[in-house]
């Protein structure tokens, strides 16, 4: 795939972790679960986390329709969106270097209120999907007062970078003679086993999304 385009401003301040390709940007923002969106509310700059779902170059963002994010928002308003996959602490000999492992997509775009019904169950669908694969069938239809009540607002990704560091301590040359113990404690992230609510009649045992999510965030 090509580059995606990158401003100048969205250039990393250590080139080494970057990453502007495609093909990393999308498989961090496909694993992820939670993207931390960043707006402008009140002439004062928001982060709030949410579900999302990407589609081509479009994230798929949903939220009551009274929330800041879709009630205040104009077509063509700046918006961002970061998602962060940790797999790490990095323990070093020395405070200035410990650090984390991680991998971390930020995207950059301008918003499209979602009005065309079928888009806006399509974009249900995959926001839907993204967390639980082929869940959208498992489940009743959306009532009206649902559909008036969920907004969905379209990010169109201009820009996009990748920060990356899947590495051992960083550790200055002249204190590896130290007796300091150093090294990575691993993050896992991973789905447990599904449990139910307790309020099914009968034995439902859980449908084939909850294993499908497992595997796709093991």
């Amino acid at each position: 795939m090509n580059d995606l385009t990158i401003p100048q401003y969205a250039r990393a301040r250590q080139p080494r972790r970057a990453r502007y390709d495609e093909d990393t940007i999308n498989d961090i923002l496909d694993g992820g679960l939670v993207g931390h969106v960043g707006f402008i509310a009140d002439d004062r700059p928001m982060v709030v986390p949410m579900a999302y779902a990407r589609w081509g170059q479009t994230i798929y963002l949903h939220g009551a329709s009274k929330a800041r994010i879709v009630a205040m928002h104009k077509d063509g308003d700046p918006i961002s969106m970061t998602v962060t996959l940790l797999e790490g602490i990095v323990a070093a000999r020395s405070g200035f270097h410990h650090s984390m492992n991680y991998r971390a997509a930020t995207v950059h775009g301008t918003t499209r209120l979602v009005t065309d019904p079928g888009e806006v169950e399509e974009a249900l669908k995959l926001i839907t999907e993204h967390l639980l694969p082929l869940r959208w069938n498992e489940v009743r239809p959306m009532h009206d007062k649902e559909r008036k009540a969920t907004g969905v607002i379209a990010l169109e990704i201009d820009a996009a970078s990748a920060k990356i560091r899947q590495a051992p301590p960083d550790d200055d040359l002249e204190d590896h003679d130290l007796p300091i113990w150093a090294g990575v404690i691993p993050i896992v992230t991973s789905l447990g086993a599904a449990v139910g609510d307790g309020k099914t009649p009968g034995e439902v045992p859980p449908p084939p999304s909850t294993h499908l999510a497992r595997k796709k965030f093991a």
